[in-house]
Order: structure tokens, then C-alpha cells, then sequence
């Protein structure tokens, strides 16, 4: 039987495994675990966005590339191996990657993190049946990953190196922990959304494996794993469970980095060269040292580690001084999907994989959630409208694994093409990006015990419980096409509390927190903030306007940041970049295409003196405002490459004036 029909099947007959319909469970024993975080994200079940930016995205994958991933999985036999590895099937293993079971729990992720927001019984009916397809493959003790489990000294990647045919051989790639991270962090969410415990059960047992195998103890395994993500994991199954074994754990795997005592070290590429509260400079695969990164952070804050925190604050000025582009991406180099050295940042090469800037959303928001600083924003912002939804097409069909800042439409810098591509063997950045977008609302306001943080700008209604009373919020903008924002707020009764709204960095005549871009000149333009028709006289700090008073119900806060066409110029140590500059409107950066520039492309230079026109074209690559003048035509970096091969880039050669 086929997966497809095996899926078909249990919805029949509603055999879901643990998928009654029950009210959501308390699973921890005792009163849930503390964070340590000072501030809370207010949750994306309480926010409701209208924006006419990031609605259409969100829906586009909630309602084209989930539907695709998941036939794409089928096509290519991520069902069909939980079944294989259960007896249910017959056959080898299918796929090329060890870590294709992933793509599964990811795609289940994503559609959870829809339930949250928008309850869909068809989908939640979906999901029971892939939970129950994956229930199939586990084995007795909790065991879970498949090509191990149907043919164990046959890994489908010819670089994964089996020694023996044993579990456990060969983790810098064979991807088992990596496998769990991703199983545990797609289980917390679905618990979340549904309250049902069918897809946690199998993560608690597989944890509880874990435990038993790894760490300090007689007969347990010294080791950590070669791709990180298990981590981050644990320490969520920990805050559901209140199970301390399982934030033990996770400390282990960080602790035991670079020690070689325990374990033959894999070096820079997995960050395992010396112990993790020793390391100052990002390096290696990009992806796994911010997945580590964010982990560390969860140590930092949740155990009040200071050894932890002084490394992940070096860690973050480093990568954002040094190693950063200018649309937020992060690792520079195709060979290995490393970070290069230090101001090592080219273009048409650049790797910038979707999944790095998933992962760096993910670190910044833990270290806002632990300080409040403006700053992990700035990076969240310029990296979520330029460098991760550059990832997803138009279509919600076409990807970008890698996302270069330059094209001569022949170098094939997208895993063997010049554009998007519908799909990968290695599809870990489509299904990354289904899980991260239905969350996104979730990034949109913060709280304490009586503030409010508004840290992005988009079209919302959102339900905010402080300490005192909730209170309901809405933003009307067309952000980020105008720098004007209209915010009602309707607290259950009157009384004082602080709302906090941010200034972006762009308007505060930064790049991005650092050195490393700066703007050519700076701009006088005046931000403007009224309540109730009353302009405020109130000067930003720390990157917000902090307004607290007495609030009462209908009232109105207006905020305007004036935008306009912004050239940019990067430290003149980052050698790509000498002699260039980039442009930018609002949070968008821009780049110029060869369709828009036919026959003057090449010829294509900026200059101190150029002035531009901003215009919306809405029937331009889904409504845009497009830049321009005699000399070129530039639309936001995102929107490139959805209508066909052809040249682009993003940094321009000055043309320096007599």
C-alpha cells in the first residue's frame, strides 16, 4: 500500500493513534518550568494579521506549499520509509538524504503552527495521519530514524561513513540526533495547537532513549551530535514536561563540544574545536552553529549562565561586525555551507542558505526575549524582508536553497541552477521555510509584566494579557511600502501601562548594529509619534519610543517614519564591496534585474548625486514599489528571480563625479 493510500486510509477509518478529541493536558507534573527570559513573545494564537504583506505569504504557504511539500514527500518517499522501517512496506530506502524523515516533521510543524492561528479540521486530520504514519517507523525502545532502522549499513548518502551497521555509528553525519531535534521541536508545537499527545508520545520516548544512551554514566555513550538542532529540542520538551533529564541532557551535548575527551572532535565545521563557552568567531556550517547558538542561549538565560551568555553576545558581534550581508543572510561560502573569514563576503558565490536565516531569526529572537535590546530586532527585520522570503517564490512552488546577491545568469549557484528550483534531494530549505511563516505573527509584539513591546510594523489584531488587564491592540499600515502606522488601543478597563514602539534601525540611520554597512549620508527626516491627535515630544531609547500613561479605551497612537531611497557602502574591508553601493527603501533592500534593464544592464552605476522615483506598480510581482531613474530600475531583493534566468545584483559601482 502506498503512502498516499495508507494516509487515505486512516482517515477513513479514523484510526488515529492517541487522537481523541480531548481538551489540551497539562504535562508537566508541577508548576511549568521558569524560562529565564524577561520578556514573553505574545503567542500567534492571540494575534491576528490583516496585513496585505505578510498575509498573502503566510497564506501561500498554508495553502500551496504545504499541499506541494507534501506531495513532493510522497513522490519521493519520506512516507514510505516510516512504513518500510515499521513492516508495513517492503522495499529499500527511499530519498538521498539521512535526514529526509525531517522534512515530515517540519511540514508537521508548519501545519500546526497554522492550527494555532487558524483551527482546520481537515488539516488537523491531515496531520493525526501523518503522526500515525510516523508512529509506524519508531521502533520498540523509541529508536527513530529510518534508513537506519530498514538498512543500517547502507546510509542513502554516500558521504555518511559506516564504520559498523550499528545506531549511533558515524554521528557527525549520519544525522540521528539531528533527526530527534527536529521530531522534538514538531512535536511541542502540534501539543500546542491540539493538546493531543499522540506526536508527543513519540518524542518522549525517543527523548527517554537519548537519556539512557547518552551522557555521563556506566554504559552510556560519550558524544555530541555532528548537526545540532537536538538542543533546542530537548530543552522544549523540558518546559512541557518539567522533566529534568531532558535540559540535562541538552547542556551535555554543548558542554562536551570541543572536548576531546569525550569524543573525537569534528572541528570548526560543526563547531566542535573548542568548548563552546570558549568561542568567539561564528565559523563552519552556518546553519548548525546558530541552531548551537540558540541553544546556548537557552542555557544562558534558563540556567543564568554567564560563562554561556559571554559567549553567544562574542559569538553575535562577531557574525553581525564581520559576517553578515546586508539582507541579513549568513554563511558565505557553497563549499561546506560555511561561514568564511572575517569580511569575507562575496556575491555572485555568496550561499546565504534560507535555513541559516530561519535559524538566525530563531537566536535573535531568544536574545530580545532575554535583554529587550532593539538590536536583535534590527537584525530580524532586515533579515525576514530580504534574506529568508527571498527563499519562497511567488508561486509558493520554487525555492531558493542559497541566496546570492549576484547573478550572471550562467553560474549555476542554486544546487545546479541559476534560479529557483521546484524542489531538492536535500529539501530541508522548503520544508524549514513551512515551518518558520505560520509562526512569523509570533515575532510581531513582546510583554512584560506591564509594557508592550511593538517590534515589527504589519497589519494586526492582537490580544495582549499583562499583569494587570488585556488589552487589545491593532496596527493598520501599509508598512514596509510607507513608514506610516495607525495603532488603536482598547484596554478592558483604564489603566497605566507602557507601550514600547520600536524605531527601526533604517530609521535610526543604521544599517544594520555595527560597522560593517553605513549608510552614504544621513537623514534629518523626523520620525513623528501622536496620541490622540497630540504630537509627543518624546525622544527614543534604546531603540523605543516608551510611552506609558493611563490608557483608555479608543485610544489612538500615529507613528510615521519618513522613508526615502538609501545608498549603502560596507566597511572597506569587505574587499567584494569596495568602490559600491547598495540601495534600500524603508526595510527593503533592492536589486536591480536584467528584465528591467534590457541592453544597459552592465552599464548600470550609481552616484552621491542620483536621485530616484519610488513608484507601487501593483501589478508587478504581487504589488511592488519599484526604484528608478534614467540610469536603472530596481525592485525589493526578495522578488527577484520569478520571471525567469537573467542578471542581477545587488551592489552597484559608483560613478564618482568630477
Amino acid at each position: 500500500m502506498s503512502s498516499v493510500k495508507y494516509i487515505l486510509f486512516f482517515i477513513s477509518l479514523g484510526l488515529f493513534l492517541g487522537c481523541k478529541n480531548e481538551t489540551k493536558q497539562e504535562v508537566a507534573e508541577n508548576q511549568e518550568p521558569k524560562t529565564g527570559y524577561k520578556l514573553e513573545p505574545v503567542d500567534i494564537q492571540n494575534v491576528k494579521v490583516t496585513d496585505e504583506f505578510w498575509l498573502p505569504i503566510i497564506k501561500r504557504v498554508q495553502e500551496k506549499t504545504i499541499e506541494y511539500a507534501i506531495a513532493k514527500c510522497e513522490e519521493e518517499g519520506r512516507f514510505d520509509n516510516f512504513l518500510i522501517a515499521g513492516g508495513q512496506l517492503t522495499g529499500e530506502v527511499k530519498g538521498a538524504m539521512p535526514f529526509d524523515d525531517t522534512d515530515v516533521y517540519k511540514i508537521i510543524e508548519g501545519a500546526s503552527n497554522s492550527l494555532i492561528s487558524a483551527p482546520n479540521p481537515k488539516l488537523e486530520k491531515l496531520v493525526d495521519s501523518l503522526v500515525s504514519i510516523i508512529k509506524v517507523g519508531q521502533e520498540e525502545d523509541g529508536y527513530l530514524t529510518t534508513w537506519r532502522t530498514i538498512n543500517p549499513a547502507k546510509p542513502p548518502a554516500p558521504w555518511v561513513e559506516v564504520k559498523e551497521p550499528v545506531r549511533w555509528d558515524g554521528l557527525f553525519m549520519s544525522h540521528e540526533l539531528y533527526n530527534a531535534g527536529h521530531l522534538y521541536e514538531a512535536a511541542a508545537v502540534h501539543f500546542k495547537a491540539t493538546g493531543k499527545r499522540n506526536f508527543l508520545d513519540i518524542a518522549i520516548k525517543n527523548a527517554d532513549l537519548m537519556v539512557k544512551t547518552f551522557g555521563e554514566g556506566e554504559g552510556k555513550i560519550d558524544a555530541v551530535p555532528g548537526h545540532q538542532i537536538i538542543e533546542t529540542g530537548l530543552i522544549k520538551l523540558y518546559q512541557i514536561t518539567g522533566k529534568e533529564d531532558y535540559i540535562k541532557l541538552a547542556k551535555y551535548f554543548l558542554d562536551n563540544r570541543g572536548n576531546p575527551e569525550n569524543h573525537e572532535l569534528f572541528g570548526p565545521y560543526s563547531q566542535d574545536h573548542i568548548p563552546v563557552v570558549d568561542q568567539e568567531e561564528v565559523v563552519g556550517h552556518s546553519v548548525r552553529a546558530v541552531y548551537m547558538y540558540a541553544a546556548m542561549t537557552d542555557i544562558a538565560a534558563m540556567q543564568q549562565d554567564t560563562a554561556y551568555l559571554k559567549a553567544v553576545n562574542a559569538l553575535w558581534d562577531n557574525m553581525v561586525n564581520k559576517k553578515m550581508y546586508i539582507t541579513g543572510g549568513i554563511g558565505a561560502k557553497h563549499d561546506g555551507e560555511q561561514f568564511g573569514d572575517n569580511y569575507e563576503l562575496p556575491n555572485l558565490t555568496a550561499y546565504n542558505e534560507t535555513c541559516a536565516s530561519i535559524g538566525d531569526v530563531y537566536w535573535n529572537h531568544r536574545l530580545h526575549n532575554l535583554t529587550g535590546d532593539v538590536k536583535y530586532f534590527d537584525v530580524i527585520e532586515r533579515t525576514l524582508y530580504n534574506g529568508l522570503i527571498s527563499g519562497l517564490s511567488l508561486s509558493g512552488q520554487e525555492f531558493f536553497y542559497p541566496n546570492a546577491l549576484e547573478s550572471d545568469g550562467v553560474y549555476k549557484f542554486n544546487r545546479g541552477e541559476c534560479t529557483r528550483q521546484s524542489w531538492f534531494d536535500c529539501s530541508c530549505c522548503p520544508t524549514n521555510v513551512i515551518r518558520f511563516i505560520p509562526a512569523l505573527p509570533g515575532l510581531i509584539y513582546s510583554k512584560s509584566d506591564n509594557e508592550l513591546y511593538v517590534n515589527l510594523y504589519a497589519s494586526n489584531e492582537a490580544m495582549v494579557k499583562l499583569k494587570d488587564q488585556a488589552v487589545l491592540v491593532s496596527q493598520s499600515t501599509s508598512y514596509p511600502w510607507d513608514g506610516k502606522v495607525k495603532m488603536a488601543v482598547s484596554p478592558e478597563k483604564e489603566g497605566e501601562f507602557a507601550i514600547k514602539l520600536r524605531v527601526p534601525g533604517w530609521a535610526r540611520n543604521e544599517v544594520l548594529p555595527g560597522d560593517l554597512y553605513h549608510y552614504a549620508t544621513k537623514t534629518d527626516d523626523q520620525n513623528l509619534i501622536m496620541v490622540n491627535g497630540e504630537k509627543m515630544d518624546v525622544r527614543a531609547e534604546n531603540g523605543y519610543y516608551t510611552i506609558t500613561r493611563n490608557w483608555n479605551d479608543g485610544d489612538e497612537i500615529a507613528l510615521e517614519f519618513p522613508m526615502s531611497v538609501r545608498k549603502v557602502e560596507a566597511n572597506p574591508l569587505v574587499e567584494e564591496d569596495k568602490g559600491k553601493m547598495s540601495l534600500e527603501y524603508g526595510p527593503l533592500v533592492y536589486a536591480v534585474e536584467e528584465v528591467d534593464n534590457k541592453g544597459s544592464f552592465d552599464n548600470i552605476h550609481v552616484s552621491n548625486n542620483d536621485a530616484f522615483k519610488v513608484e507601487m506598480q501593483p501589478e508587478l510581482l504581487g504589488g511592488v514599489n519599484t526604484i528608478s531613474n534614467e540610469n536603472l530600475t530596481a525592485i525589493p531583493y526578495y522578488a527577484w528571480s520569478n520571471r525567469g534566468i537573467g542578471k542581477m545584483k545587488v551592489w552597484l559601482p559608483i560613478e564618482h563625479m568630477d
